[in-house]
């Protein structure tokens, strides 16, 4: 069975996640810092092949209200970019709180938020993961 990628795509950092090899649960794998990386698209799709991956679960910003604003336009462009370069299927997934819920699991496992940026990323992009995984359990 393939795996699926987690993204959480912001312009400073980008926080990626792979399921395990059942597709059941998400762990964080690395952040992305946009400006020290040349192409990050070339890494995700580095990543996809070495983590043997058939879906990339994009998290898409929504407003509270679900409209999408300027930073949805952003991701769907990054997703068109990861669909030519990785020859997987793309899905957008609605990551509305996945920063505050990663922010508020790492305070609670004692965490201090500012020493913990980086892996906010990929906890935000494990609970996009998460989220999808569990969706598809439900799918059944």
């Amino acid at each position: 069975m393939k795996r699926a990628l987690g993204i959480d795509h912001g312009d400073a950092r980008i926080g990626v996640a792979v399921s395990d090899d059942l597709g059941m649960l998400a762990h964080p794998l690395e952040t992305i810092h946009v400006k020290e990386v040349a192409d990050p698209v070339a890494r995700i799709a580095t990543l996809v092949t070495s983590k043997d991956v058939g879906h990339i679960i994009l998290g898409l910003p929504r407003n509270m209200d679900g409209s999408y604003g300027p930073a949805a336009e952003k991701v769907r462009a990054f997703a068109e970019k990861l669909r030519a370069a990785c020859g997987c299927e793309v899905k957008l997934w609605d990551e509305r709180l996945t920063s505050v819920a990663a922010q508020r699991s790492l305070h609670e496992a004692g965490r201090k938020v500012k020493d913990s940026r980086e892996v906010i990323d990929q906890v935000a992009a494990q609970l996009i993961l998460q989220g999808w995984l569990d969706s598809q359990a439900l799918l059944g």
